[in-house]
């Protein structure tokens, strides 16, 4: 991993940063994914300070396909699932720095849409707040119906999964919707395959590692912000250091955790992932 990191020159590297909930008193389960208000309101000023040009995920992608111009030092905020501050705070607080980004929304989580939703219970946005996001110039982008660990499902299921959410978002807000996130970055080749014959132009997935301008659009590497994670951090992320540098391949304890999900999936159904 190493030697990737040194074939690819700082100059290609890009950070795609990866929120779920911006909340004082998160419930247990996202605790570790949150990050408070005021942290968040310093990292998007460090984001905004950096020099960097933030792009949604199809920006990125459309750039690096050629069929746009490409930032020198692209950035790309991403956030997950659609936390009830999405449209309270969060959404606004990017727009009052200027700041785009991609929000990926779990369909049936919004105003509690589908009973087989595996999200466990938060607050969270409904369909109908859409347009205060977009009106914020964020991209919404599918998440799946459920959360489920996408690599352990059957393809007919996996193609539910990234359907319906594609298509209920086009409904809502009649543009398409091109940019797809995995839950929890679970993924493996035949879902990726999957993923691209439904018609998305991109897919994120986590690996808690820097973009390149050689990564895979289908599996774009993003660095996951923690309540732990501090502005200093992001800073050595945003100057294109501090982290591995994707594409790399997956390390043999993913492969290994994979085996182990699917024949637990088996045996036991499908698993929130998370």
């Amino acid at each position: 991993m190493a030697g990737t990191r040194e074939r690819i020159p700082v100059g290609a590297r890009i950070p795609v940063l990866l929120y779920h909930a911006v909340m004082e008193d998160p419930p247990a389960w996202i605790a570790q994914f949150t990050v408070r208000p005021g942290e968040f309101a310093a990292q998007l000023d460090a984001v905004r300070d950096s020099g960097r040009t933030p792009l949604t995920a199809t920006g990125l992608t459309e750039a690096l396909a050629g069929r746009a111009p490409l930032p020198a030092r692209p950035v790309v905020i991403t956030i997950d699932d659609g936390f009830a501050d999405l449209p309270g705070f969060t959404a606004p607080a990017l727009a009052a720095r200027g700041l785009t980004a991609t929000a990926y929304l779990t369909t049936g989580a919004l105003g509690g849409a589908d009973p087989r939703c595996l999200l466990p219970p938060a607050p969270m946005m409904t369909l109908g707040q859409l347009k205060e996001v977009t009106d914020c110039g964020l991209e919404v982008g599918a998440h799946t119906v459920t959360h489920p660990q996408l690599d352990t499902l059957p393809a007919a299921a996996v193609r539910r999964e990234l359907r319906v959410p594609k298509e209920v978002l086009e409904d809502a807000l009649g543009v398409p919707v091109p940019a797809f996130a995995y839950p929890h970055g679970y993924n493996s080749p035949a879902v990726r395959r999957l993923v691209r014959e439904a018609g998305y132009s991109s897919a994120a997935a986590v690996r808690d590692a820097l973009s390149s301008t050689r990564d895979d659009p289908y599996r774009i590497a993003r660095l996951m912000l923690r309540s732990t994670d501090t502005t200093a951090e992001l800073a050595s992320w945003l100057a294109g250091s501090g982290a591995p540098v994707a594409p790399f391949p997956d390390r043999p304890r993913t492969v290994g955790w994979r085996v182990y999900r699917r024949a637990r999936a088996a045996v036991s159904g499908p698993r929130f992932a998370g």
